[in-house]
C-alpha cells in the first residue's frame, strides 16, 4: 500500500501530476472538489449537506470534507493504497486524516510566484467537456474556442492576477505550519514543478522511488 498526498498552490500542476501518477501505480486519485462534487451529483446524505454550503456560496466545513473522504476512503479500490490532490489544507485536517488512514509521502510541488501568476492567467477552460488550455504553451488551435466541441472557453474569475495572488497568499498562510509539520515526520519531499509536465513527472517518480 502507498498513501500520497500532494500539496502545492493553485496552478502548480498537481491535478496533471496525480492523474498520471494514479494510472502508472493503478491506485485511485482523490481531489477533494471532485469528491465534494460527486457526493452532490448523487444526492447522497453528505452530499446534499455540502450542497446547502455550496449553493449559498460558503466554504463547506472540514468536518464535511472529512466524512465524504472518510466514506470514499472506505472503498474497496482504496487498498492498494490513494493519492490524495490538495488534502490537508492545514495541520488540523492532517492531523484528523491521520487517525482515519496514516499517509506514507507527502511531495510539495514548489514554484515561483510569478510563474504561477502567468501560468493562470493564461488558462482557459471549456465550459462543455472541461478541457484546460495555456495561451502560452497549450493553446487551442482556434483562438478563443476548443479544440474537441467548438465552444467558447472562458476564463475562471479567479484566474485574473489580482485574484491569483489573493489565492495564493491565502496558500501561503495556510500551508507553510503544514508543510513543517510534515517535514517534522520525515514524510515531506519538495520536487522542483516548474519546466514541462514531463519533467515535472520524472521529478516526482524521483521523489517517490528515493523514499520507498
Amino acid at each position: 500500500m502507498v498513501r500520497i498526498v500532494l500539496l502545492g498552490p493553485p496552478g502548480a500542476g498537481k491535478g496533471t501530476q496525480a492523474k498520471q501518477l494514479a494510472k502508472r501505480l493503478g491506485i485511485p486519485h482523490l481531489s477533494t472538489g471532485d469528491l465534494l462534487r460527486e457526493a452532490v451529483r448523487a444526492k447522497t446524505p453528505l452530499g446534499l449537506e455540502a450542497d446547502d454550503y455550496m449553493r449559498a456560496g460558503r466554504l463547506v466545513p472540514d468536518d464535511l470534507v472529512l466524512r465524504i473522504l472518510r466514506e470514499r476512503l472506505a472503498r474497496p479500490d482504496v487498498g492498494p493504497g490513494f493519492i490524495l490532490d490538495g488534502y490537508p489544507r492545514n495541520v488540523a485536517q492532517a492531523n484528523e486524516l491521520a487517525r482515519i488512514s496514516p499517509v506514507d509521502r507527502v511531495i510539495s510541488f514548489d514554484i515561483p510566484e510569478g510563474v504561477l501568476v502567468e501560468r493562470l492567467t493564461m488558462r482557459r477552460s471549456c465550459p462543455a467537456c472541461g478541457t484546460v488550455y495555456n495561451l502560452s504553451t497549450r493553446p487551442p488551435q482556434t483562438a478563443g474556442v476548443c479544440d474537441n466541441d467548438q465552444t467558447a472557453l472562458l476564463q475562471r474569475s479567479d484566474d485574473t492576477a489580482e485574484a491569483v495572488r489573493t489565492r495564493l497568499g491565502v496558500y501561503r498562510a495556510e500551508t507553510a505550519p503544514l508543510l513543517e509539520h510534515f517535514r517534522r515526520l520525515g514524510l515531506l519531499a519538495p520536487i522542483d514543478a516548474t519546466g514541462t509536465p514531463e519533467q515535472v513527472a520524472e521529478r516526482l517518480r524521483w521523489a517517490l522511488e528515493s523514499r520507498s
